[in-house]
This record gives C-alpha cells, structure tokens and sequence, in this order.
C-alpha cells in the first residue's frame, strides 16, 4: 500500500514538468507556424533550419567589425591592446551567449537587438573605394541597401540559405587569411621579409593613446579597443534571435550556441593576433578617415608582402561579408520589432505578416534606419562608420 504513492508521483512528475514548459511556451508573446502561416498578426513560419544555424552561429555575423573595424582598432590601441581588448570582451561575449542559449532553449521566441545596418552599409562604401573612388558612394549604399532588403523580403528562408552561402564565404576567407598571415609573419611573401614580432618592439606593443605618456595613454588607447571590440561581437546573440524562426530550436538552438566559442577563438582572438604581427600600429592606411586608406589590415599585409592580384580578390570577399552583416541586421532588428509589438510594448502594426510569413511592416520600418549611411557622401564613410560603430558599441554595452 505504501509504494502505489510512491509510484504515482515519480510517473507523473516528467509530465508535469513538459506540461509547465509546454504552457510556458503557449503563454510566450509570439506564436508560431510550423506549416503555412497565412496573412495576419503573430504568425511566423519556422523554415531555419539546422545546418543554416550551424552556420549562422559560426560565420553569421562576422563582418567589418573584424575585417574593417580592426584597421582602426590597431591603430589606437597597438598590437597587444588589440589582442587584449577582443580577447577580454570575447570571454565576455562567450559568457552571456551559453546564458542566453540555456533561456532560448526554455523558450525560443523573439528577443531583442540593436541595428547596426547603417554602419554595414558606410562600411561596404568603405571597402569598395579600394576599386574606385571616383564614383559618388551614394551609389554603392544603394547597391548594398537592396542586396539586404531583397534577401530579407523573401522571407526567412531565403535569408536562412543566403546566409548559409555568405557565412561559407567568410569562414574560408578568414581561415585563408589566418593561414596566409602566418605565412607572411614567417617570411614565407614574395619580399622574403621575417616579421616575427618586429612590430610589437617597434612602434611598441601598445599606442599612447592622445599622445599621453605612461600608463595612462596605454590605458586609453586599450579602452579605445574595447569600444571597437564591443561592436565587432554585437550580433553574436542573432542565433538567438533565430529561434523564433527555427526548426526544432530545443534542439538545434543549443548546438548552434555551443559553436559560438569558434568563432570567438578562432576568428575574432587569433585573427586579430595575427593582425598585429603582420601591419605596424603607426601605418597610415589605417585610418578609415583617410580616403586613400587601404581598409581591412589583411588587405595592407598583402599589399606590403608584394602579392599581385590577391589583395583585390580578398577584398571583394570581404565585400560579401558586409552584405551578409547588413542582411543579418535587418533580419534581427526586424524579429526584434515584431517581438516588442507582440508583446504590447511597440505598436501593434508591427506584427501584420504577409502570405510568407514576412514581418513586412518591421521590415519595411527597419530599413528606413539605413538612410542614415547617406550621411557619408558628404562626411566620408569611413568616418560615418567610426559614428556608428561606437554608437553601437555603446548602446549594446548599456543592454
């Protein structure tokens, strides 16, 4: 008589464990269709699938923030404050992300994000100079704004595959460029010359930072990275974000967050070590404010090391990267309008979606803010990206 409680309460206490979570998650602010999800308010349709998040979290969106953004970065803080600035605020990033992937996983609905696609946009102008400054960048913002909005008015799986392709891009292109810096580090370019750690003695390891000498001009210009640094890993919660729109994201969400130490490791921390071994901190094609500058510090190297041809094909796959982060920040701070007018705290026109499951009212509004990059065809966009690159690196700290 004592053991049938017993065996009842251990029976049923699995169910009622799924039971909460499967009201917690009915009870959650979106809702969502796993088949076709026809006109209306609140209804997407998840078509991201695994091998897409796989991806996303990986290569997702890594962009100028790496590629262009570091150019800047080296040049204020030196080889080593460059090194310590991603480094630190990498193991910050990788902390909040394994969070942030354990609530996703309870309750995989839309959260929130900060747009960047202004900066994407200056920063794509950016890179294009490198071909041709005679054109108006008027023209290659345009050109890079309908890349963005024409991936994102397709609907999710069309993003979902789009960034498959772009975050397969960026991957090869930065483990080539690792591997090639190396190279060049050690001698092996057409100029034979041995780097090793020539720039880390002179002009020295890290930069005096406004001209200020000792500890405190070292201090500033490694504070100056931080900044930078915290806009190069904005974003990495888009897996997150994605969950809304993710086959079976109890599942998949988890994994893809657990790939994440990848690209913090791989790329962000060895990439940009070996940025400072192979372009000195004093170089003046670092500064994104000059329109002569040569951009991403990969592309200096090569030009340096005497490498035809290479630097203009590195360039151009940087250049999808910019593409694929300006696409990623439509797609997230979209999600993340439309979860805010799911939840009463945005109008709720926001949540109107078309026959595709689109958002297309939050799209629509989220482009609106990528006007804004115009403002480089009198002020230059490299300084226009430096604007937003550290107003987004504030705004995202405070949240």
């Amino acid at each position: 008589m004592s053991e049938t409680p017993s065996k009842e309460k251990v029976s049923t206490s699995p169910q009622i464990s799924q039971e909460k979570v499967n009201g917690d998650l009915e009870k959650s602010p979106v809702l969502y269709e796993t088949e076709d999800a026809g006109i209306g308010e609140g209804k997407l349709k998840r078509q991201l699938k695994g091998r897409m998040l796989a991806m996303i979290s990986i290569g997702g969106v890594i962009g100028t923030g790496l590629f262009l953004g570091t150019a800047g970065a080296l040049k204020k803080g030196g080889p080593v404050g460059l090194f310590l600035g991603y480094s630190i605020m990498g193991s910050i990033c990788y902390a909040v992300m394994i969070s942030l992937g354990e609530m996703v996983a309870y309750l995989p609905i839309a959260g929130g994000h900060i747009s960047i696609l202004p900066a994407e946009l200056s920063a794509a102008a950016v890179l294009i100079n490198y071909w041709n400054k005679t054109v108006n960048n008027a023209v290659w913002i345009t050109m890079c704004l309908v890349v963005a909005v024409a991936i994102n008015a397709l609907g999710a799986g069309a993003y979902g595959e789009a960034e498959f392709v772009f975050a397969s891009i960026k991957v090869i292109t930065i483990v080539g460029l690792i591997i090639l810096g190396i190279i060049l580090d050690l001698g092996g370019g057409p100029n034979h010359d041995r780097i090793g750690f020539r720039y880390w003695i002179d002009p020295g390891p890290f930069v005096q930072r406004y001209g200020i000498p000792g500890d405190l001009g070292r201090f500033l210009g490694w504070w100056s990275v931080m900044t930078q640094a915290a806009f190069s890993f904005i974003g990495t919660e888009i897996v997150a974000i994605a969950a809304g729109e993710a086959k079976n994201p109890r599942r998949n969400i988890p994994r893809a967050i657990r790939r994440v130490y990848i690209r913090i490791l791989l790329f962000y921390i060895l990439g940009t070590f070996v940025i400072g071994l192979i372009v000195p901190s004093n170089h003046p094609s670092l500064d994104l404010t000059d329109h002569n500058a040569a951009a991403s510090p990969f592309v200096i190297a090569i030009k340096t090391a005497g490498i035809r041809g290479l630097p203009s094909l590195i360039n151009a796959c940087l250049l999808t990267s910019a593409w694929s982060a300006a696409s990623s920040d439509l797609y997230t701070s979209s999600r993340a309008l439309y979860g805010l007018a799911l939840s009463g705290q945005a109008p709720k026109i926001f949540t109107k979606t078309n026959g595709i499951s689109l958002p297309w009212v939050s799209v629509a509004f989220s482009s609106a803010f990528a006007f804004l990059a115009y403002m480089g065809i009198n002020e230059g966009s490299g300084t226009v990206f430096g604007w937003f690159a550290d107003m987004t690196a504030i705004a995202g700290l405070m949240t």
